[in-house]
């Protein structure tokens, strides 16, 4: 039962995260949102902006879930995404996928790791929640 229970979560957060995919700015921030409290400095932020200039809007976000790293790059109206394996802090293979690819990997990575980590767990739960208030 547990496990008809988690690939519920799962399909609801990647449903949650695609509801956002059409907007850049949206997708970002609720991925942003979502994870950074649970898994703190493995959620890297890059955010528009300069000397002069400040921004809310997120240029770029790094995600580092076991050993990948989850990487989306905003490139004018559309949204780059890759996933790297990493190994000893060094990138061994990287990947380039589609928005929705990017964002099913990137669902059923946290929730393999939220059966070994309260964390991820708690992480995959605020995308599950977050995108229903």
């Amino acid at each position: 039962m547990a496990t008809s229970d988690s690939s519920y979560d799962l399909a609801l957060a990647s449903a949650t995260l695609r509801a956002n995919s059409a907007d850049v700015q949206a997708l970002l921030s609720a991925l942003v949102g979502g994870l950074s409290d649970a898994l703190g400095d493995r959620v890297q932020t890059t955010v528009a902006g300069g000397r002069f200039r400040k921004s809310h809007d997120i240029t770029a976000v790094v995600l580092s879930v076991g050993d990948e790293q989850f990487e989306a790059v905003v490139d004018g109206a559309r949204l780059r995404c890759g996933v790297a394996h990493v190994s000893g802090g060094i990138r061994i293979r990287n990947e380039a996928l589609d928005v929705d690819a990017w964002i099913t990997r990137l669902v059923a990575t946290l929730g393999a790791e939220a059966e070994r980590s309260e964390s991820a767990r708690q992480a995959l739960e605020r995308l599950v929640i977050g995108g229903n208030q």
